[in-house]
């Protein structure tokens, strides 16, 4: 009986556009579908997050942002990323589907590979890795199921030597950043090709993926891994604790420079490796070519007519290979005739009796009757010897010049081009004859824009003629503003501020009656600040509201107030000013009415002086009608008598006094 679940996803439509056809693979974060772009009428490769990984609202946005940074990665050896988006709130990418096979397909079927064809994927591999490192990115989980092997056009056989590989899953590579091991306490990485420094820190970087390239590297050559057993654990200190071996201890009769290869990508150092996946390749091609110039000089000597002394002359003149070298044939072959070692002795009806082969009976040559023998030498031999010589010597020279065209004269050191601006750099390249490629910037400190920070080949390195050297040119100073987390829940604002490059410093606490208990109140330096890389921010949070609310005091004496305030806790400022109230009215106070305080907080109180007083003037003797106009003018009461035609003889206030405004002066006129 069939007990197949069926996957309810095949066939459904996402987002009206891809239509999903068939599930290629499941893994332990996500399952990979083959889907149609109804859109675009072709076949692509659709990842969808499980649901169990879905709920990690971290790993959900680290997955989102590397989807839209590897977007951004154009390379050939890089499987492209198209889309994504959520299907029923799981995210998903739409990437570039590869027609063909893992490299774990091909290693189960093939167990292992031979130098020339390991060396021709792992070079493909490095390529696509150091574009990533170039643009700042980490793999961090290079292993032979995350490299995709193209089938031949023609649907045939793959031949190892010329096919297209790319590299896949690096939308998981920061999403893992946060956390190296899963719940179960594993790490995440593939225990096989775990770098030791991943164990022992979970730290990561550029080296780290040459480390796991070197263990693809050996698993291709010998069909196993270094390290392999049932607790993962123990596996992933194995690489902590042992150097891997040379493969050749292994596979006996590899060449001695794929060890070399090996220990120097391997190394439990990560000082000690290439500083990255370029620095690696520049290795991994020069041993290339160093196997191609080999493989050639072999198969040109095969061609040689059977002349041990000839043989031994020429490989004498031959740089000298590794004799344990096992290499591939190659079509060398075929830049001479092979020649018959027969073509050269007459039929058996005509051969002279002396010239018969090795082994035959026959009488004997001349050289076998003794040191009395005068049998002249036979016809047309000196010819053969001619002609023989002459082949050894062309043979030689093609050898020789083979190998050195191979090794040496293709090539030229690679000129300085380190701080060169981009105008100078490709004046030089135009009248030096060669072509230059652009890189992915990279930020510097110190280096002016569009200035040259870094080359591949190095100065001084080898550098095919008229070949194509990459240069990496400066972005100038990388600067990252900061971004407005006032109002904004801590997590969600140390998020903001990561996602900005920067880093997040919690600093004091304050009461805040507007931003809730948790958010951030203000950010040092402020909003927009341009910052480095990694700079820090610091934030104050808010502890919410203060415990004490401020009373209203405003109308009420400022002796009352003041007693209010002392039994709260808190402690009164006062501010006299003139007013038109009663003297020692309050008449505003802040914080305001409602506002959070703490214990022994200030609140300062307006506190009015009273109306502004009048001083009466000296009326004596004036015309008590005047004097009545006088007063009534500066806005006194004025009762005068007994004879208002009279003149004053007497006032109450007395003059001089100072008085409210609209108090009473009485006036006596006789």
């Amino acid at each position: 009986m069939d007990t197949t679940v069926a996957d309810t996803l095949i066939g459904t439509t996402i987002d009206g556009r891809y239509r999903i056809t068939g599930r290629v693979a499941r893994g332990g974060m996500a399952t990979v579908y083959t889907a149609t772009d109804e859109r675009l009428e072709r076949t692509v490769a659709l990842k969808i997050i499980h649901p169990s990984q879905a709920t990690n609202v971290h790993f959900v946005d680290r997955f989102t942002d590397e989807a839209k940074t590897i977007a951004r990665l154009t390379h050939p050896n890089i499987v492209a990323v198209y889309d994504q988006g959520r299907h029923m709130g799981l995210p998903y990418l739409v990437m570039e589907y590869v027609q063909g096979h893992t490299l774990r397909d091909v290693l189960t079927e093939r167990h292992r590979l031979n130098p020339v064809e390991a060396c021709a994927i792992l070079e493909q591999m490095l390529a696509a890795i150091a574009a990533a490192h170039r643009a700042g990115l980490v793999h961090r989980d290079v292993k032979p199921e995350n490299v995709l092997v193209a089938q031949a056009p023609s649907g045939g056989a793959t031949d190892l030597v010329d096919a297209v590989v790319k590299v896949a899953d690096f939308g998981l590579a920061r999403a893992v950043e946060a956390s190296t091991v899963d719940d179960s306490g594993q790490l995440m990485a593939t225990v096989a090709y775990v770098a030791p420094e991943l164990v022992t820190d979970g730290h990561a970087d550029a080296r780290t993926d040459v480390y796991s390239a070197g263990i693809v590297l050996f698993e291709m050559l010998t069909g196993r891994v270094p390290f392999d057993g049932d607790d993962p654990v123990r596996v992933a200190w194995e690489h902590v604790d042992n150097d891997v071996p040379a493969p050749s201890s292994i596979v006996p009769g590899l060449p001695t420079r794929m060890d070399e290869l090996v220990a120097r990508a391997t190394r439990r150092d990560p000082g000690a490796r290439p500083t990255d996946a370029g620095a690696l390749l520049a290795e991994v091609q020069a041993v290339r070519d160093d196997l191609g110039a080999a493989a050639v000089a072999t198969a040109l000597l095969r061609q040689v007519p059977g002349s041990r002394h000839a043989a031994s002359d020429a490989t004498t003149m031959m740089p000298q290979a590794d004799p344990t070298a096992t290499l591939p044939r190659t079509d060398a072959t075929t830049m001479l005739p092979r020649t018959d070692p027969t073509a050269m002795i007459p039929a058996t009806g005509n051969r002279p009796s002396w010239a018969r082969l090795p082994g035959q009976d026959g009488p004997r040559g001349p050289q076998e009757y003794g040191r009395g023998a005068t049998r002249a030498t036979p016809p047309g031999r000196d010819r053969r010897k001619i002609f023989l010589t002459a082949a050894i010597a062309v043979m030689v020279l093609v050898v020789l010049g083979t190998t050195w065209w191979v090794t040496l004269g293709r090539y030229t050191e690679a000129p300085p081009m380190v701080n060169m601006t981009k105008a100078q750099a490709e004046l030089y390249a135009q009248q030096n004859g060669f072509d230059l490629i652009y890189a992915d910037g990279q930020y510097s400190e110190t280096v002016p824009k569009d200035t040259v920070v870094a080359q591949d080949p190095k100065e001084g390195e080898r550098l095919v003629k008229g070949g194509e050297l990459t240069l990496t040119l400066s972005l100038g100073k990388e600067r990252f503003p900061v971004p407005d987390v006032a109002g904004v829940e801590l997590s969600a604002a140390q998020g903001a501020l990561e996602q900005a490059n920067l880093k997040m410093k919690q600093g004091a606490k304050k009461y805040s009656d507007t931003i809730p208990e948790g958010s951030v109140i203000s950010s040092d330096p402020k909003a927009g600040t341009q910052l480095k890389r990694g700079d820090t921010v610091t934030v104050t949070v808010s502890q919410g509201k203060a415990p004490i609310s401020v009373p209203d005091l405003v109308g009420q004496n400022v002796n009352d107030a003041r007693s209010t305030l002392q039994q709260l806790g808190l402690s009164a400022v006062e501010r006299y000013k003139d007013s038109d109230q009663p003297a020692d009215t309050v008449l505003a106070q802040s914080p305001k009415p409602g506002t959070g305080a703490s214990k022994d907080d200030e609140v300062t109180l307006d506190v009015s002086k009273g109306p502004q007083q009048i001083v009466v003037p000296d009326l004596t003797n004036q015309q008590c009608a005047q004097a009545q106009a006088t007063l009534q003018g500066m806005g006194l009461q004025v009762q005068a008598g007994p004879n208002p035609n009279g003149l004053v003889r007497a006032q109450n206030p007395p003059p001089n006094t100072p008085v409210a405004p609209a108090s009473g002066v009485l006036l006596q006129c006789f």
